[in-house]
């Protein structure tokens, strides 16, 4: 039986991806000048110059930016861009230790207390010298109901607990004991750091007008279509070797891949599992690609019947054959998930398993919870296709036990926007992790504390907050790892969400391009490429 679901499945899916079709775009050509400056040899005979380097770095992304303020928004797409133009106190180094960046060094005093040293002569994107004042005033701004959406990250920071001992040194104090909080501080939205001259003059407008201290400094943006960024010749750090980079949104993946088989874009993200081989093929392109530390889910609104009801929940669970449905769409791209935390995180709780498929159990299931004829929801997602085409596959399996669903593709600045205000029945979506600690995966998207701002699922389990609570308290050690496999193995039983595919990064660059190194937190280091 399970073998006949299967294949009717993948024929679902091969419909869908024949319906949908695919649409061309008109390549843009690679920026860059040429040269007509020559000089005669002795003999007289003129010589032909060198090709110019190719000075503007061109990437494709699925999502425009939703936002460039860091304490406005926490989604990877604006990530991507923040990425290049602001810094953090502190970075990551290769082993996943904290190291400082911005700051020269740091303390931990006790475990409310740490003491920043900053580098001095750090300039921002408007000339102002970095200084404590500047780090202070961006804390107490990322605290402040501003910073809803990073709350998860910088919500222990006591605002009244910051202390500027002189222009480059600060003491930051916490109101708990909080083990994940210096790498929590290596996120591009809850540590990076503003200069509050800049942030206070564009007021409401700062949000397209950001000013940071990293390598490349905002100059255009065409909403929906392209990000403009210049390199800021002031950079305390290596300089990029380029001196423009333009990314630019293109959310049809075939499109992507079009662009850059015609060099209207070096690097493009997000590479359709069918587009693979094609650029595997091609002389001119190569693929990378990396797991990620994202996971995919489909989930409910816990606060809309029949979805407050956990029984409905788990028929849903037992009625998706989620590996199927991972193998059918991603086709050897990623990996069927088995928890809310990825397996390159720690404390990752491999025990969990698979989710499992049972449709009997399914319907037996609905009975009990009072729905044995089924009953009708929606299914939100956005414009992401593999997203869309594995929703649809959802949609038939539903189907299978009495549910009967609408699915709903919205773009994906009203996609978020909707999901946090709550319309929402059933959706699906990403979360990355993007430290190397499970507070990460956790704490955001199931405390009750984050309701509508990164828990979508309006998930609210007293124990679960007890437990996320006590966790970021430990330190490293088997308790701490206890309490993350416990709240693994409650979320997993509750189904607030139904874990799907541990995401792959796969990234389509030109030859030409090197030094490219995809990041598993979801968005990338562009200023380190170079162009031969």
């Amino acid at each position: 039986m399970r073998k006949k679901i299967s294949i009717f499945l993948v024929g679902v899916l091969l419909l869908v991806t024949a319906l949908t079709g695919c649409s061309s775009a008109k390549p843009e050509a690679a920026s860059g000048a040429e040269s007509t400056n020559g000089s005669e040899a002795a003999s007289g005979a003129e010589t032909t110059p060198a090709a110019p380097a190719k000075d503007t770095l061109i990437v494709a992304t699925g999502y425009d930016a939703k936002s460039l303020d860091p304490h406005a928004t926490n989604d990877v797409a604006s990530s991507n861009i923040m990425e290049q133009i602001y810094d953090t106190l502190v970075v990551l180094n290769s082993s996943n230790e904290v190291v400082g960046s911005l700051a020269e060094k740091f303390e931990v005093i006790d475990e409310l207390t740490y003491k920043f040293y900053l580098k001095k002569g750090v300039k921002f994107h408007n000339g102002e010298e970095l200084k404590a004042a500047d780090v202070a005033y961006t804390f107490k701004r990322a605290t402040s109901p501003i910073g809803g959406s990073i709350a998860h990250i910088v919500g222990d920071i006591d605002p009244e607990g910051l202390e500027i001992v002189d222009d480059y040194t600060i003491i930051v104090r916490i109101k708990t004991p909080n083990s994940a909080f210096l790498p929590s501080l290596t996120h591009k939205g809850g540590g990076v750091i503003l200069n509050e001259k800049a942030v206070e003059a564009a007021g409401d407008a700062y949000a397209m007008n950001p000013v940071g201290t990293g390598p490349f400094k905002f100059e255009s943006w065409a909403k929906g279509d392209q990000i403009v960024l210049t390199r800021f010749d002031e950079y305390y750090g290596e300089k990029p070797s380029f001196s423009k980079m333009v990314i630019r949104a293109i959310p049809e993946a075939t499109n992507r891949t079009i662009e850059l088989e015609s060099g209207g874009v070096d690097i493009a993200y997000d590479i359709a599992t069918n587009d693979i081989t094609r650029i595997e093929e091609n002389k001119d392109l190569k693929i990378i690609r990396k797991m990620a530390n994202s996971t995919t889910y489909f989930a409910f609104n816990t606060l809309k019947a029949p979805f407050d009801d956990i029984k409905v929940r788990q028929a849903i669970e037992y009625a998706i054959d989620t590996e199927t449905i991972v193998q059918a769409v991603w086709r050897g791209v990623g990996a069927p998930a088995v928890g809310p935390v990825p397996p390159n995180i720690k404390y990752f709780n491999n025990a969990l398993g698979k989710p499992t498929y049972d449709v009997e159990k399914a319907k037996a299931l609905l009975v009990e919870a009072g729905y044995p004829d089924g009953f009708t929801a929606k299914i939100w997602t956005n414009d992401k296709k593999a997203r869309i085409d594995m929703c649809t596959i959802i949609q038939n399996q539903l189907a299978e036990i009495g549910i009967k669903t609408e699915i709903q593709v919205l773009e994906w600045g009203a996609y978020l926007e909707g999901i946090k205000n709550g319309d929402h029945e059933m959706f699906m979506v990403g979360w990355s992790t993007q430290t190397p600690d499970p507070d990460m995966s956790l704490y955001g998207p199931f405390h009750s504390s984050q309701k509508g701002k990164n828990n979508f699922s309006y998930y609210d389990n007293p124990k679960v907050d007890a437990l996320l609570e006590e966790g970021r308290k430990l330190a490293d050690s088997k308790e701490r790892q206890a309490i993350y496999e416990e709240l693994q193995t409650i979320i997993r039983e509750e189904a607030p969400w139904i874990v799907m595919e541990n995401s792959e990064t796969v990234v389509g660059v030109r030859s030409n391009i090197e030094g490219f190194d995809p990041s598993p937190f979801g968005y990338h280091v562009l200023y380190n490429v170079t162009i031969k």
